[in-house]
């Protein structure tokens, strides 16, 4: 009697060999290119939030604001175009993924530069659209940036990819975050006291310049694979090959389960989005200094995150993804209490740092895990368009609910806001239970 390849049991790779990925040249390129993709998110967030009440903008305006990332949340309209649509001379030059890799991080650096040159104490509109460009060209490098990962390496380092671009994602918010806060507390005017405008312009004129990290490693690395596709004879064709065909696949792939997927997509990430919004404004109305919170949340606290990626990674190859997105799950909505018993400590700088290091290994461990089973959900067909819808159903129910945050914050307060953001993340629970149960085709 014989066995087929199905019936025989899998053999997990050593630990020496589970390591030895990290250091092959994919992994290594993943990690400077999630230098590029994390760098814009910070800015236009986190960030942004700092210096928008630092400015004096109300904790309402700034919740609505971060309605500025819904363009995350809808990047599956253009990303049949980034998956299939030729750029004039560029992609010739470069091929489709590295073409609109270059353009979308040339977007972000233009828009980081006009976001440098406005004021929001002044006029709070042009920084609005200047946020819009930077959050609309990191969208659309993240469908690129996402499709070039998954034709990088096949399925079995795909863990090991995300890992790697977590690593650099996070290594990008320590400088976004800690190195934007700290350039513009250094370039503020001694004995001048209050906020200034200047100190800010800075910093956003350097992470401006930061980009051209990406951009380098995009001319120096290499194309994936190129993909042969059959030219559209009309544009109903186009339309059908580019954005029906790729939804298709996947509801035929997984039937009925397919729902199930998708419902545990929208709301994985729920309990940190929601959460993160207030975050900044949190430790400004709580009296951390600039300096403070780059030492302890964009400096130890993204380190943890490092830490958290690699241990998602790595446990993701060894035990599966399910069982390690519900340990990310767990985590990540029993962190959030410990922020609401830190809204009612004042300025503790000891407990923050326990804290934030707490939700920054959960949010790592989490990430890695959630953007394996991501990649794992892709035809590689179809690999720019359905990864893009994916993402962008993850971001787009926490994102809107997230506008809210700031109303909410000053209706109940933060101890409240941040114990209902933990309660969000109970049904991802059951969720993710029910999801490992069903038979994947």
């Amino acid at each position: 009697m014989t066995s087929s390849a199905t019936d025989l049991p899998q053999i997990k790779p050593s630990w020496g060999a589970t390591l030895k990925v990290y250091l092959e040249p994919p992994t290594m390129r993943m990690l400077l290119l999630g230098f590029s993709a994390g760098l814009p998110l910070l800015l236009v967030f986190g960030t942004l939030s700092f210096w928008l009440r630092e400015a004096g903008i109300d904790r309402t305006t700034i919740g609505y604001l971060s309605w500025v990332g819904l363009a995350y949340g809808f990047k599956w309209v253009w990303a049949p175009l980034v998956d299939r649509m030729p750029i004039p001379l560029l992609t010739r030059w470069l091929g489709r993924r590295r073409s609109w890799l270059l353009l979308a991080q040339l977007m972000v650096m233009g828009g980081l530069v006009a976001l440098s040159f406005n004021d929001p104490k002044v006029a709070l509109e042009p920084v609005v659209w200047a946020a819009l460009a930077v959050a609309f060209g990191s969208a659309t490098q993240d469908i690129a940036l996402d499709a070039y990962r998954i034709e990088s390496a096949d399925v079995d380092r795909q863990a090991a990819l995300a890992a790697a671009y977590q690593t650099g994602y996070r290594l990008a918010m320590i400088w976004a975050g800690a190195g934007a806060l700290w350039l513009a507390a250094r370039a503020e005017v001694a004995g001048v006291v209050g906020y200034q405008q200047d100190a800010w312009q800075m910093a956003y004129l350097v992470m401006a310049a930061s980009m051209s990290l990406g951009m380098l490693t995009v001319l120096f690395s290499p194309e994936p694979i190129h993909r042969v596709l059959t030219p559209a004879r009309n544009m109903a064709e186009w339309f059908k090959g580019a954005l029906i065909e790729p939804f298709a696949d996947f509801l035929t792939r997984y039937g009925k389960q397919a729902l199930l997927i998708l419902a545990l997509i929208s709301i994985y990430r729920i309990s940190d989005v929601v959460m993160g919004i207030m975050a900044n404004p949190f430790y400004v109305d709580m009296g951390f200094t600039k300096d403070e919170v780059a030492a302890v949340t964009k400096i130890y606290g993204v380190i943890m995150t490092l830490v958290g990626a690699f241990l998602g990674g790595v446990l993701s190859m060894r035990f599966g993804v399910m069982r390690v997105l519900m340990l990310g799950a767990v985590l990540s909505a029993a962190t959030n209490l410990l922020f609401a018993a830190l809204s009612t400590r004042g300025h503790d700088l000891t407990a923050l740092i326990f804290v934030v290091s707490a939700d920054n290994m959960a949010s790592g461990i989490a990430s890695a895990a959630f953007i394996a089973y991501l990649s794992s959900l892709t035809n590689i067909n179809y690999s720019a368009t359905q990864y893009a819808i994916f993402s962008s159903m993850m971001l787009l129910a926490p994102k809107f609910l997230a506008g809210y945050s700031g109303r909410y914050v000053d209706a109940f307060g933060y101890e409240n806001f941040f114990t209902a953001t933990a309660l969000l993340g109970v049904p991802v629970l059951v969720l993710i239970w029910l999801a490992s149960r069903t038979q994947r085709p």
